[in-house]
């Protein structure tokens, strides 16, 4: 089957019901010098990330995370009104869902194609039930997505087939499209990086998210250190993870509110000190 694709207009509920048909879309989202502005704030550390270790990071691929932090324009896509909207649709039957990950995904002329996989594989290989969403998820075509550069490689419709499936690279379809769009799947979608033959990096943002019960794949609570996230706004940081993910998870000691005690104020937090001398009283 086709890959759907939706015109800029889309809705996050029409962006949500082609993931229901199909697993996957692509939208042709914003102006390709808003991604150009993100790749140059993020540059100077894409540059000095370490290509991958193995064939599934890709040893001709560089995998760039720490968005929050490091690009104050990103922080706009991570919240874009039409992805939160789809992600909440595709996930609403949990409580709440968070930011699991975010990375530039910089593939190099000569990479192979990686294997087909579903990004819910990272829990563990848990055997979530058939059609029970846990993850949505965005790439942000940051240059343009082509077959020969390595565009995501997809097998519409796959989130409906059983798990630990195998598929060869000739079993997908790469999702080509513009720079500024966006290809949105579900984690339960088969799909895989693509080949690039070019000669040139093909430069991809992966933004996705999670139900709130679950881990994050990037811890975004050390990505993005206590003296930036103090400044970022309030529904960024419940994004992030800074709430409950469900009534009685992520509080802090006496089930404080987690963006309470992020903004505290040295004086009314107790330090290690305090603790120590509270502790001591304790025991005797």
């Amino acid at each position: 089957m086709p890959i759907p694709r939706l015109p800029s207009t889309a809705t996050g509920a029409e962006v949500a019901d082609a993931l229901r048909r199909e697993g996957c879309a692509v939208v042709e989202m914003v102006a390709p010098a808003l991604l150009d502005r993100v790749r140059g704030e993020l540059q100077p550390f894409i540059d000095a990330t370490p290509t991958g270790p193995d064939a599934f990071t890709g040893r001709r691929t560089r995998r760039t995370g720490g968005l929050i932090a490091r690009s104050p324009t990103g922080r706009d896509l991570v919240t874009h009104p039409v992805v939160l909207g789809a992600v909440g649709a595709v996930l609403a039957h949990a409580t709440t869902f968070h930011l699991h990950l975010t990375q530039v995904i910089a593939i190099g002329p000569g990479e192979p194609g990686q294997p087909v996989h579903r990004d819910q594989w990272a829990f563990d290989f848990f055997p979530f039930p058939q059609g029970y969403e846990v993850q949505c998820n965005t790439i942000w075509a940051m240059t343009d997505f082509t077959e020969e550069n390595g565009a995501t490689r997809v097998i519409p419709g796959s989130h409906r087939y059983e798990d630990r499936r195998e598929f060869a690279y000739a079993d997908t379809e790469p999702a080509e499209m513009p720079a500024g769009s966006v290809l949105f799947y579900t984690g339960a979608l088969y799909h895989g990086g693509g080949a690039n033959r070019s000669s040139q990096t093909r430069y991809g943002l992966n933004v996705t998210y999670a139900l709130s019960w679950l881990r994050q794949e990037e811890n975004q609570y050390l990505s993005t250190p206590p003296e930036i996230a103090r400044r970022l706004p309030e529904p960024l940081l419940r994004l992030m993870g800074y709430a409950r993910g469900a009534y009685a998870l992520g509080y802090v000691d006496d089930m404080r509110d987690p963006l309470d005690a992020l903004r505290a104020s040295s004086s009314s937090t107790m330090g290690l000190g305090d603790l120590s001398a509270a502790t001591a009283r304790v025991r005797s």
